[in-house]
């Protein structure tokens, strides 16, 4: 199996950082005594690792981790078990992952996102002989909604969308809601800040927990505080983090990685390590 590679470099941490807590070029220089002109450089991805450690203590980044991501030394663990399936599809330059989740006893399975094409979870669908039931959806960007429609004809097929973010034809659920995919319990997080009511999805029962994030977090990174870097923080440290280490994580970019993982390598989170 080919190894998927992170979402974010560097620079992208960093220019996250930088805009969440709205620090331009000139103040972070100030604080750090780091020359704009060398922070200009990391921002281009140049790595040099004394300012690079720098700046990330002003911007609440853990550095060592930082420093990893820069050196490229660091990759999630591979996960394999029996009932989830990622499938990542191409969306202009960079690609994005839909999940697909069934409990082995009675087959019954659910999409978690689309991606920009289904096409290879439905031919897996079709080879196991699933019955996929349900489309839950993390947030409506439309490179995660993007293959809606074409699941929904698969089927008897209800999509799903929490109440504050509607997607056409999909039913609405309330934060903290519960569903069911055979005999595996599916509950739900409110995760936002990415986007106005983004969601996790957590399924019990399978031989490890599993967390459906959408973009709160990616593997040594997370989705950009696009309405609220702070509530996406937040929520993360208490909606995601406070899960078992064991939970997989499964993000709407990059590889699967896993919540013991990520508070040893997110740079976001120094509290954590």
């Amino acid at each position: 199996m080919a190894t998927i590679p992170l979402e974010d470099e560097f620079e992208d941490i960093l220019g996250k950082a930088m805009r969440g807590t709205n620090m331009s070029r000139e103040f972070l220089s100030s604080l750090t005594e780091v020359p704009e002109e060398e922070i200009a450089k990391l921002e281009d991805g140049e790595f040099s690792e004394a300012p690079l450690r720098r700046v990330a203590a002003s911007l609440g980044l853990d550095a060592d981790s930082l420093v990893e991501r820069a050196q490229k030394s660091w990759q999630p663990a591979p996960i394999e078990i029996e009932g989830l399936r990622q499938f990542i599809t191409p969306h202009k330059d960079y690609t994005v992952a839909s999940y697909l989740i069934w409990d082995p006893d009675t087959m019954e399975a659910a999409m978690f996102d689309t991606g920009t094409n289904a096409d290879d979870a439905y031919s897996l669908v079709q080879a196991l002989g699933l019955d996929v039931k349900q489309l839950f959806l993390t947030h409506t960007h439309g490179d995660h909604i993007k293959a809606a429609s074409k699941i929904k004809r698969w089927g008897k097929v209800t999509a799903y969308t929490l109440g504050k973010e509607p997607a056409p034809d999909a039913v609405r659920f309330q934060e903290g809601d519960q569903f069911k995919i055979g005999h595996l319990g599916v509950s739900t997080r409110l995760t936002w800040g990415h986007s106005p009511a983004s969601v996790t999805y957590v399924i019990e029962g399978l031989e490890r927990p599993i967390a459906i994030v959408g973009d709160a977090v990616f593997a040594q990174s997370m989705g950009g505080g696009i309405v609220s870097y702070q509530a996406a923080l937040e929520t993360n440290r208490k909606e995601i983090f406070t899960l078992a280490d064991e939970t997989i994580i499964c993000p709407g970019h990059g590889p699967v990685t896993s919540v013991g993982e990520e508070k040893a390598h997110n740079p976001f989170f120094p509290e954590l390590k």
